[in-house]
Order: structure tokens, then C-alpha cells, then sequence
């Protein structure tokens, strides 16, 4: 099968998430450690490209395909032979090896996607919890699933539009954050966020005063 895969030619993987997934790629600003940023957006960029499937096809069988594609590009990445040339996989090969990380989140990730083009409901652990808390793994280290799981349940409903339900279930997401060392806070940062569609100068201000405070 070709490589449905394949990145946008000539655009670094920052470049990716940033036209992607602007909100995230925001709050990885604050990672401090040049290394720990790359590897943060790295993630983020595997995210994207498995966001971007439906939009490039119009069929939910093609897509399932696609999807089927990375989940097989998985075993390569957890054996450490990723696929030469593509650098997506590449880097998350990388990280893997580098950060220790659980496969389980990556393929409830893409096992949620598939539900999603076959009309499923979002699966808010699989597409924001999961990956939250992998994102605080490579900036704190292992431990510190349990204090971004709450972030990443109000980071969920945010982006599904239930706002309501994010502004209940923040004040006890921002206790459990409290157990979160503050180098793992950029995994989080974005939870802070209101709306999808605020101004990027008022959503670069929230996210100023959350890594100030550490607070979301």
C-alpha cells in the first residue's frame, strides 16, 4: 500500500502542529528544555496526521485503511525500525526508545478515530486523556498519569463543545494538577483554554497566567 502517511514536504514537524493544532502547539512554548519540546511536538504531530485522515478522504472505508496503516507502522515503532524516510515516525521512534512509553494510548487513539468516522461518539479518554497523559510522561517522567487525567477530561469536553461540563469538573482537575512537577505542566497548560474559538492573543494570555500559576 503507499504511504498514506506522508507529511507535508519541506514543513517541519513544528510547522505541522502548528497549523494544526494551534492550541497546543501554543503550550508547548513553555516546555523550557529545547530536547523535551521536539519530543512534545513530535507527539502532537502523530496526533495530527491522524486527524487529518478523514479530511483527506471521504469514505469511511479509505479511512479505516489509513488508520489501519499507522496501527501497523506501531509495531515498527515499538521494535524501534520505523518507517525509513517518514519523519513523524521517526522521531515518535525516538521517544518511545528515549521515554519508556506505553503503546496502549497510541492504539486506543487510533481505534477511537476509527469509531469516529463510522459515527461513534468521542471517546474522551482515547483522544484526550490517553494523550495527555503521554505528554506528561516526556516532560516529568513516569508516576503522573492520575494528575492529568482530570486536565485531560476538561480539555475533552472543551473541544467537544461542552462547556458547561469542562467549567464543572475544572476545580477538581486543578487539585489533582497540584502532584504534577512543574516541568510536566505544558502537558496540561492548554486545558486552561475556554473556547475553540477565542482570539489567539486572549488564548495566549490564558495560557501565560496558567504556566504562572499553575493553574487551568
Amino acid at each position: 500500500m503507499a504511504d498514506p502517511g506522508a507529511s507535508l514536504p519541506g514543513a517541519s514537524l513544528d510547522e505541522q502542529v502548528r497549523a494544526a493544532d494551534p492550541d497546543r502547539w501554543l503550550s508547548s512554548r513553555f516546555v523550557a528544555d529545547a530536547r523535551a519540546r521536539a519530543d512534545l511536538v513530535a507527539l502532537y504531530a502523530f496526533e495530527a496526521e491522524l486527524l487529518a485522515i478523514p479530511t483527506r478522504v471521504t469514505q469511511p472505508l479509505l479511512a479505516e485503511m489509513r488508520y489501519a496503516w499507522w496501527r501497523e507502522q506501531l509495531d515498527g515503532v515499538f521494535a524501534g525500525v520505523p518507517r525509513k524516510g517518514h519523519p513523524v515516525l521517526e522521531a515518535l521512534t525516538e521517544i518511545v526508545a528515549r521515554r519508556g512509553l506505553d503503546r496502549t494510548p497510541f492504539d486506543a487513539l487510533i481505534e477511537a478515530h476509527i469509531g469516529r468516522v463510522h459515527g461513534e461518539a468521542h471517546d474522551l479518554d482515547a483522544f484526550y486523556v490517553g494523550p495527555m497523559q503521554t505528554a506528561a510522561r516526556i516532560l516529568a517522567g513516569p508516576g503522573h498519569e492520575a494528575a492529568v487525567a482530570g486536565a485531560g477530561r476538561v480539555w475533552g469536553l472543551t473541544q467537544t463543545g461542552r462547556l458547561d461540563e469542562a467549567a464543572a469538573a475544572r476545580p477538581d482537575a486543578r487539585k489533582a494538577l497540584k502532584a504534577l512537577p512543574v516541568a510536566g505542566f505544558p502537558a496540561a497548560a492548554h486545558a486552561a483554554l475556554r473556547k475553540t474559538d477565542e482570539a489567539e492573543p486572549i488564548k495566549r494570555l490564558r495560557l501565560v497566567w496558567a504556566s504562572l500559576t499553575g493553574r487551568i
